[in-house]
């Protein structure tokens, strides 16, 4: 849609009926696979054993933070998320019922109708699980229902892991921001990917038909969630 001002300039789309959005407060959200939670204090003893394990080191290696090797380090960790007012942090359950993971909704701008997805951290046992991709659809599904336009996720360009996960998931790459974060005493360059709000339909259509028991045997797909997809 082309729109023009008054002096013949061009200018975006009106959105006379916009309002900002709801804050992304999230109530327990039950899946199939799995299940999405509040983060609460109480669960640093579930999610210690998950995350910050003797092997777990690696899950923590494009985090803003090193892993914390003191239980009570991650408890003091688990709580300042817990109690942020700036975030929503969710813990993700297993078909198990098992706390073995958890992320973040981030850069939260309700203004504009816009949130992030980041400090995902899925343990070893979530890890190219059924209930992995469900609690990451479940995340967006929220966000839109609210009303949101945009869906982002970002990560350290060098990060194959999530970059592929993002692509995976219908996340579009739209550019990488050079030298856009100095962490752990090194440079970062972001890439950005987003969904938006037009797209989501298409989106969780592709999500819904992948987790159908149909396309799910013992926990290995029948047909790619791309491939749903590539319906479109």
């Amino acid at each position: 849609m082309s729109v023009t001002n008054v002096f013949g300039q061009p200018i975006g789309e009106p959105l006379p009926e916009w309002a900002p959005c709801p804050f992304p407060d999230v109530m327990a959200m039950n899946g199939r696979w799995s299940r999405v939670e509040p983060l609460m204090q109480h669960h640093a003893d579930e999610l210690f054993a998950e995350l910050a394990g003797p092997d777990d080191a690696g899950l923590w290696t494009w985090l803003p933070v090193e892993m914390p090797t003191d239980k009570n380090a991650f408890v003091d960790l688990i709580d300042e998320f817990a109690l942020a007012t700036d975030r929503v942090t969710v813990v993700i359950r297993d078909a198990d019922g098992v706390a073995c993971g958890m992320a973040s909704y981030l850069r939260i701008d309700r203004a504009s109708g816009a949130v992030e997805v980041g400090w995902i951290v899925l343990g070893k046992r979530l890890q190219r699980t059924v209930a992995a991709t469900e609690a990451m659809y479940l995340l967006g599904k929220h966000v839109f229902a609210l009303g949101y336009r945009r869906y982002e996720w970002k990560c350290d360009a060098l990060n194959a892991a999530s970059r592929g996960a993002a692509e995976r998931l219908g996340f579009t790459y739209e550019g990488t921001f050079r030298k856009a974060l100095v962490y752990k005493g090194r440079n970062r360059d972001t890439a950005w990917y987003s969904i938006t709000d037009d797209e989501w339909p298409s989106r969780a259509a592709a999500f819904e038909a992948w987790l159908a028991p149909s396309n799910q045997q013992d926990g290995v797909q029948v047909r790619s969630l791309a491939s749903f997809r590539d319906q479109d």
